[in-house]
Formats: C-alpha cells, structure tokens, sequence
C-alpha cells in the first residue's frame, strides 16, 4: 500500500514538470531579444527624441519586449530592421543622433530615419554591419563624411542619404557593391568626382544638387540604369559614348553642368518622358534618328548649332533657345502648332532667318512661341518669357559675322 504523502509528492511533480513545460514552449515561441540588441536599442533610444508633436517612442518601454515596439522588427532573438520615427506624411520626426551602439545589432538588415532633425555624423560602426541591405537617411541635418568602409557592406542594396550636410567626396569604395540598385545622394554638399559603378543591377543614381566636378568615363555607368540624375553640379567633358550605353534610360537630367560634345542622335529613341540637357555647353548639330516621342526636350543654353531637325516637331514641349541655330523653322513645327500640338516652343535667341507662319494666323492659347532676338523680325507678336529681353531682333552684324 502506496503512503499517501507519496502521491502527493507525484502530483506536484507531475504539476512542476508541465509548468516547465510551458514555460519553457512560451520562450521558443516568443523568444526573448538577445541582451546585446537589448542594450544597443536603450543607448540608441537615449540619443534620439521626438520632435514636438510625435510620439514614436511611445511604444519604446522596455519593460516589456523591445520586439514589439514600433519599427522594430526582429527575427528570433535578433533585431532585423530598424524604422525610426512615424513614417506618416508630415509627421514631425525625430531630434538627436545615431548612437554608435547601433552597429552591435549584428543581423540588422534594414535601417531607415523618417525626415526630420537628426543631426551628427553617421557612427563608422553602422559600416560594419555586413548584413545592411537597405540604408536610408533622408531630409534630416547629417553632416561629415560617407566614410570609405561603406565598401565593407558587400550586400548594400539601396543608399539614400538625400538632403542633408554630407560634405567630402562619394567613395570610390561605394563603386565597388556588386548588388547596388539605388544610389541617391542628392541635394548634399558632396565634392570630387562621380566613381564607377560595377553593379550590373544598379537602376537609380541621383546625385544632383552637389559639388561635384571632374568627367564621367564611357563605362563609369552600367546599361542597367534606368534613372540618372547629375544636374546642378559642375561635371564637365564629353558624354555621347557614355549616353548612347544608356539604353534603358526612363529618366535623364544632366542640367546645369559643363558637358561639352555632341548629343548623341539614338538618345531620343530611349523611353524617356523628360530630356533635361539645358545649360551646358553641348555643341554641333542635332540629329534625332527619327521622330521624337519625348513628350518635354529641353536644349536651351547650349552651342547647339546646324537648322533644326523636323524629327524635333512631334516634341510638346520644345526648348531650343539660346543656341546657335540657324535657317529656317521646318514647316511641320508651324502645322503641329496651329494645331495645338505643340504647346512650348522656344526658339529665342538664335540665328535662325525665316518661319513660313501667316502674320495673321492665331496662335492657340493652349500654345506658345517665342521667336525674339534671331535674324529675322518675328512674323507674329507673341508672350516671351521675362528672359528673353525686349529686343526682337538680333543686330544685322551678328547675323552677317555668323554667316561668314
């Protein structure tokens, strides 16, 4: 015969074991953040505050699972991406700095700062997580350097680092990521030269609103892009072997720089909406290699020179002016304008002689045409922009000086 306190003592065992049990399926299941991401987490939430009106870090009270606070995601025990700040359109954002305990969250793939005014330099620890994938630090107040070791992160996918005070040069290193896709590092204050970029999957570079000089080489780009963007820096030299590469063009803005050269005729078979080359120093004739369908094509303020090509007059909006064209306007521009099918067309300050258009004929609202100061007095009295000047006519000795 069994003792009874013997049974009772198998009860409570039997009870103690399934209460491990438990216990212990309640960890795997929700397992607890690994103490190193742990304190990495409380040093980078004591670095950065809500601005005025956010109330991000609500959520961040560490008695509880730093797993469940907003923008952090973890997988297992490990923090995996990072999204800091509400990313609402026109939340307030955050104020401080990136903490460098933020490069001991040793799996962290994602890291992303809403807009806002973080400040600071960007910690040489985040460039030592060889797990990075996505980095994207835009329109808040970073300044310093993009430190070269941005070549240690071999899995970068995008960089976007835009609108902010990042001075010095774009790292050679940063040419060298096989697996880059985006690349934007507009409106900085970036010097030197634009590196190569070896990524054959690389689809978006932005750099414009910089400082940066120096010539772009025939293969410094891959055929991959899709969105190139240099304008406003003080880039300079040849560029048709490298554009007439750039066949999957959608976007392309190179304004405001100092490219020199001829324009590539195939440049208007790509598939772009928006052709942006104004304000350089291109030169020679243009030659499209058929009819354009580039909706907006803008040349002004070039050396273009040679008549203008009639595969021009399928463009919208065309802008033509301060170059050096000469001969006569093709007819086929003054039919598509009567017709209301171009809307811009902007010839001004050029050498051209003649346009076959009736001095009576109206020109449609929907349209406009600026004929001011070439070698020949305007058949039709139309809005100019402010620009343009007041004189109608250019003086007879430069037209005669051009034709000799």
């Amino acid at each position: 015969m069994r003792c009874p306190l013997t049974k009772k003592k198998n009860y409570w065992f039997v009870f103690l074991f399934h209460l491990i049990f438990l216990f212990r399926f309640n960890i795997f299941a929700h397992a607890i953040l690994d103490p190193i991401d742990f304190l990495a987490l409380q040093s980078i939430r004591k670095s950065l505050d809500d601005l005025p009106g956010s109330n991000y870090f609500a959520s961040w009270d560490f008695t509880s699972e730093p797993c469940s606070f907003g923008g952090v995601y973890c997988d297992g025990d490990k923090v995996i991406a990072l999204n800091l700040g509400d990313p609402r359109a026109g939340s307030p954002g955050l104020t401080g700095r990136i903490d460098p305990a933020i490069g001991k969250l040793s799996a962290l793939a994602e890291l992303t700062i809403v807009p806002g005014r973080v400040n600071g330099s960007l910690p040489q620890t985040l460039f030592q997580l060889k797990t990075l994938r996505f980095l994207a630090i835009s329109r808040n107040f970073i300044s310093g350097e993009i430190p070269a070791t941005l070549g240690q992160l071999r899995g970068l996918r995008t960089l976007d680092l835009s609108f902010n005070h990042i001075t010095g040069s774009v790292p050679r290193s940063i040419g060298t990521l096989p697996a880059l896709s985006n690349v934007i590092l507009c409106h900085n204050r970036l010097s030197g030269t634009v590196p190569s970029f070896v990524s054959q999957s690389l689809t978006r570079l932005d750099l414009k609103n910089n400082n940066l000089s120096g010539s772009l080489s025939p293969v410094s780009l891959p055929p991959s892009l899709q969105y190139l963007s240099l304008s406003s820096n003080r880039l300079a030299g040849p560029v048709d072997r490298l554009l007439s590469r750039l066949n999957r063009l959608n976007y392309l803005d190179l304004s405001v720089n100092r490219f020199s050269g001829c324009i590539p005729g195939n440049i208007f078979t790509f598939p772009i909406t928006n052709l942006q080359l104004q304000r350089n120093q291109f030169s020679g004739p243009v030659h499209p290699l058929d009819q354009v369908t580039i909706s907006s094509v803008d040349l002004s303020f070039n050396r273009l020179s040679g008549q203008i090509s009639p595969m021009l007059s399928t463009v919208q909006n065309l802008y033509l002016n301060n170059n050096r064209f000469t001969g006569s306007v093709p007819t086929n521009f003054v039919d598509r304008l009567l017709a209301a099918s171009i809307q811009t067309l902007y010839l001004q300050h050029n050498f051209l002689t003649g346009i076959e258009i009736n001095p009576t004929v109206e020109i449609p609202l929907s349209s406009s045409l600026c004929l001011q100061y070439n070698c020949m007095v305007p058949p039709v009295d139309t809005p100019c922009p402010l620009n343009a000047g007041t004189q109608k006519t250019r003086p007879t000795s430069q037209c005669i000086e051009w034709e000799g």
